[in-house]
């Protein structure tokens, strides 16, 4: 079986960065339109719109994006001769990817609090949260690319 991945290690990896755009797309998305949703009124039309963008965003996008993501990330780790496991770049993108994992659940807290409209936090806090996956990708991207340790 790691032979086979090992033949098909190009499609694996290119199957995993496709997934880990899109989940990072939903990712740098849904706190903007949380920034959004707090500015309309609970109940309105526009709140409305908002639950329903939100929902089908984590469901229909992220949610599947983030399960592929982890499966061809998984099979990038099981391929043999592509991780050296003594070096730390492995280490700081896995801990930050079980970090996005945590957020990606944070917001769908976040965002079942807008759907019956007890969302407490304010658009400011939603403005900061929407930095956290981009700061956590550049890292990712760094680590994986350059390889610094």
């Amino acid at each position: 079986m790691l032979e086979f991945l090992a033949d098909i290690y190009l499609w694996t990896k290119a199957l995993h960065v496709i997934s880990m755009i899109a989940w990072m797309a939903g990712l740098l998305y849904l706190p903007r339109l949380f920034v959004y949703h707090t500015e309309v009124d609970a109940g309105s039309p526009e709140s409305e719109r908002f639950k329903i963008m939100e929902r089908r965003l984590l469901r229909a996008i992220m949610n599947p994006a983030m399960i592929a993501t982890f499966l061809f990330g998984g099979l990038l780790l099981a391929t043999p001769g592509v991780i050296d496991w003594s070096s730390g770049w492995i280490w700081v993108k896995l801990v930050l990817v079980l970090g996005l994992s945590h957020f990606h659940h944070l917001m769908g807290r976040w965002r079942k609090d807008f759907a019956v409209d007890q969302n407490t936090r304010s658009s400011r806090y939603f403005r900061v949260a929407n930095e956290v996956p981009t700061l956590a990708m550049i890292v990712i991207v760094i680590m994986v690319i350059v390889r610094p340790f």
